[in-house]
């Protein structure tokens, strides 16, 4: 369930919020004059969000490309080539 708190917490509550942030690593969103305001959230919780969306982005740019080519490889070909970069790579 998400913690809702006024936006004074923050001041007035800083240690537990961030108890609860990185506790539960779920966000804490605050409120302003009974609105909704921000949202904070630990570092590792943004960091996976962050993560989220830019393998989202990668997989929307894959389908793209795939619209637009014929192309198309096994996964036996994938792999053996990912093996080969991070081969490179080490």
């Amino acid at each position: 369930m998400p913690q809702i708190r006024p936006v004074s917490d923050l001041r007035n509550n800083f240690a537990e919020i961030s108890k609860i942030v990185h506790e539960s690593r779920e966000p804490v969103f605050l409120t302003k004059n009974g609105h909704g305001d921000m949202v904070v959230m630990s570092i590792e919780q943004y960091e996976s969000i962050q993560s989220g969306n830019e393998i989202y982005i990668k997989l929307k740019e894959a389908e793209l490309e795939a619209k637009n080519s014929k192309v198309r490889y096994s996964h036996a070909v994938v792999f053996d080539q990912l093996k080969r970069q991070l081969k490179q790579g080490e």
